[in-house]
């Protein structure tokens, strides 16, 4: 997979280069591109904002510097990734369709976002994906970005070191449903009093994977009934 991030911030995105999307992308199953949108500017002063048409507080990210760079990258396989409180919302579901995706465009907006035109425009050549990690406000795309980059990128085959960990990730599609990971424990088996459930201690494997099976089932009921459907 191939991955391009167009920011005003290119600096943001360093902490890509760690840990598991770092190692994906040294052994070559992802590589990743930061792009400076202020590269396609042409003013003295590299400006990308300008005031909004209608009046209202903020400004705008300016049409211009986003097409001059979204025309250099995209091609008819990539998806645009444009974050923003306003889009769907990010899930689970969405970063196992994306990982199956050859190339991921993220355009991250700041100040009161993009200009719709850009989207609008885009939509018409490549499939362009509005998107909201959640229902809050943030400074700008780039985390947001970072969130689905390293959500997406675990994913993609080979990157993780055992699959196991993805199928048994909260939110993985199970024969159960989607549930949310159940409690996890490791050495000392007493810790300041609190013991670890004797179950996991039996080595029954079966009676094991019982147990986390319930535990996850009543985790999801307290913290998301949403994804039972009750």
């Amino acid at each position: 997979m191939k991955i391009d991030v167009i920011t005003i911030f290119p600096q943001y995105l360093a902490p890509l280069r760690l840990s598991l999307v770092g190692k994906a992308i040294e052994n070559q199953k992802l590589s990743l591109d930061v792009h400076d949108l202020r590269d396609h500017t042409t003013d003295l002063h590299r400006t990308v904002d300008d005031t909004p048409y209608g009046g209202g507080p903020g400004m705008v990210m300016m049409p211009e510097p986003w097409g001059a760079t979204l025309d250099e990258l995209l091609n008819n396989d990539s998806i645009l990734i444009i974050p923003t409180p306003s889009g769907v919302k990010f899930d689970q579901e969405m970063a196992e369709q994306l990982a199956s995706k050859p190339h991921l465009v993220f355009a991250c907006g700041r100040y009161e976002g993009i200009d719709a035109r850009v989207a609008q425009y885009y939509e018409k050549k490549v499939t362009v994906l509005e998107v909201s990690i959640g229902d809050y406000v943030l400074a700008g795309g780039e985390v947001a970005a970072i969130v689905m980059i390293e959500a997406i990128a675990r994913l993609i085959p080979g990157v993780l070191g055992n699959w196991d960990s993805a199928v048994n990730d909260s939110f993985a599609e199970t024969e159960h449903g989607r549930l949310l990971e159940g409690p996890v424990y490791t050495k000392p088996a007493v810790w300041r009093g609190l013991g670890v459930p004797e179950v996991l201690l039996s080595g029954n494997h079966a009676e094991i994977a019982k147990w986390q099976i319930a535990q996850a089932k009543q985790r999801t009921a307290i913290r998301r009934p949403d994804l039972t459907g009750e």
